[in-house]
């Protein structure tokens, strides 16, 4: 399946939700950092969510990806975010009031359990875009054997609070088909296996997690190519970067940035990813949520020139030039 993806001459996204929060960081390159008077400070939770603004021709859309773990941190995040710096300054100007629709990642409740308390800022209807195997049971399995139930993602629930839901399976276009939907990820990586403690009760059996739900943004920045935005990356990122290239027929990858699963101790998985994301140049490497700290660690040793470290609250600026420091 091919799609056009229209081009977008600018493209904001906020960290609004995400586990590693660090006051200290500077602005740099295509980031602008949260910067609050105090006593005020942004939130950090694992879980994750992102506030993305597309402009094309003096034309805007705003979608939320995930809302996160808690609903009190995607609450506090955005009181906050109204009061920083490069808010007042017009640096940044994507607004959670603007928000069209809220794309969920996949049915982990880190990433669509602050959904009621996002739909509760809003007194009309939501369209959330979710992937329909999103919605089975879920748990994780301990070493030991003993399994633990996951919180299920069920509509009734949030259409309580003006949830639309629409279920997609296949790669679909948003804001003016501009905002790839990568639907079901195709598999075509030989090491992005998946962790074997996630299981998923199918035809009343319970199975590893295939993850057919796992999807990607992805967004087309004039001039720069790709901008991947991945929740978890359970089907891969290597196999989410590649799925949008595929879909969209642009290979020029720009940046990619989100949670990819990664974390320790064996590193096998992780080596083989930075090798293949490597081969694949992009300008900028962003590490999220679960990556873990020793793959993230690792991306900033093997990628220095594109490495990115993200902390909650930072916005990256695409198609906007150089950020300058201040």
């Amino acid at each position: 399946m091919h799609m056009q993806l229209n081009a977008v001459d600018k493209l904001e996204v906020v960290v609004l939700v995400d586990n590693y929060c660090d006051e200290l960081l500077e602005d740099e390159r295509i980031v602008k950092r949260l910067k609050l008077p105090s006593p005020m400070a942004p939130m950090g939770e694992p879980g994750f969510s992102l506030l993305v603004k597309v402009t094309k021709d003096n034309r805007s859309h705003t979608i939320l990806m995930d809302t996160g773990i808690s609903g009190h941190c995607l609450e506090h995040n955005i009181k906050v975010l109204a009061s920083s710096q490069a808010v007042a300054n017009g640096e940044i100007t994507a607004n959670v009031q603007d928000v069209e629709a809220v794309v969920l990642s996949h049915g982990h409740s880190d990433h669509f359990n602050g959904l009621s308390a996002f739909l509760k800022l809003y007194s009309g209807k939501m369209p959330v875009i979710v992937h329909p195997f999103a919605f089975i049971k879920r748990r994780f399995r301990h070493e030991t054997g003993h399994c633990e139930p996951m919180r299920q993602l069920t509509a009734p629930g949030f259409e309580t609070y003006g949830a639309v839901i629409d279920k997609r399976s296949e790669p679909s276009t948003i804001a003016s088909d501009s905002i790839l939907v990568s639907g079901q990820v195709q598999r075509t990586t030989d090491f992005e296996k998946g962790a074997p403690s996630l299981e998923a009760e199918i035809d009343n059996r319970w199975v590893k997690d295939p993850f057919y739900d796992d999807q990607s943004m992805a967004i087309h920045v004039r001039g720069k190519g790709l901008v991947i935005l991945s929740g978890c990356s359970h089907a891969g990122i290597v196999n989410s970067i590649k799925h949008a290239q595929q879909v969209t027929g642009i290979n020029k990858l720009h940046a990619v940035l989100g949670g990819f699963h990664l974390p320790g101790p064996d590193m096998s998985t992780s080596n083989a990813t930075i090798a293949e994301i490597k081969k694949m140049a992009p300008d900028y490497v962003i590490p999220m949520h679960c990556t873990g700290w020793q793959t993230t660690t690792l991306f900033a040793a093997k990628m220095p020139e594109q490495f990115i470290l993200n902390s909650v609250g930072s916005t990256y600026l695409f198609g906007c030039g150089d950020v300058q420091s201040g």
